[in-house]
């Protein structure tokens, strides 16, 4: 045990607590960049909402023989994707924030694509890249916000959790669906 209390003074405690009460969650200990922070967050916004709307399209577009399935698994991700989107609008909103839904500049905002490609196996790559890059760019973003902002860093961690599980779930799509893809891989794909 340590001989340092976790507090020094329950009283200042208090005080902080009531000092610029309208900052809401937001106490002096909050040692994040603000302002930078629901920047990234609102760009995470635009790349869910992207997803979504690529996902959903792959949903109503799904053909041919393997089209059910799969067209279920776009709607899966859709839905959490969506999910993803209210918790980030959430978490800017408790930063003092406005999410940004508009629909100008949001595929500007995105660190993803909207590409809809042309058939089942097109729209399975598609998602697959789309994934990829969630991915990158939420361990950037983990990364940045570290123990300056944890809580925005483990919404992030649950967030990118997820989007490795549908990176995994479109990698094994296209492996059933496009033998070659497992090949093109030096024949060692991965097994499920």
């Amino acid at each position: 045990m340590t001989d340092k209390p976790f507090l020094t003074d329950v009283q200042e405690l208090r005080r902080r607590a009531r000092h610029h009460i309208e900052e809401g969650a937001v106490t002096d200990a909050y040692r994040g960049d603000r302002q930078t922070v629901i920047k990234l967050l609102n760009e995470a916004l635009a790349t869910e909402i992207v997803c979504v709307l690529r996902y959903k399209r792959h949903y109503f577009m799904a053909q041919g023989i393997h089209a059910d399935p799969i067209a279920q698994e776009f709607l899966t991700h859709a839905n959490e994707e969506q999910g993803h989107a209210d918790q980030i609008a959430a978490r800017i909103i408790q930063l003092g924030g406005a999410p940004n839904f508009s629909p100008d500049g949001l595929l500007m905002r995105s660190h993803s694509e909207y590409v809809e490609g042309q058939n089942l196996i097109d729209m399975i790559k598609e998602d697959l890249v789309a994934e990829r890059i969630a991915i990158e760019s939420y361990l950037d973003m983990i990364r940045f916000f570290g123990d300056g902002d944890p809580t925005s860093r483990r919404l992030m961690e649950k967030i990118l959790q997820t989007e490795e599980e549908h990176a995994d779930d479109m990698a094994t799509l296209l492996e059933t669906l496009d033998p070659r893809e497992e090949m093109s891989r030096g024949g060692a794909g991965m097994k499920h």
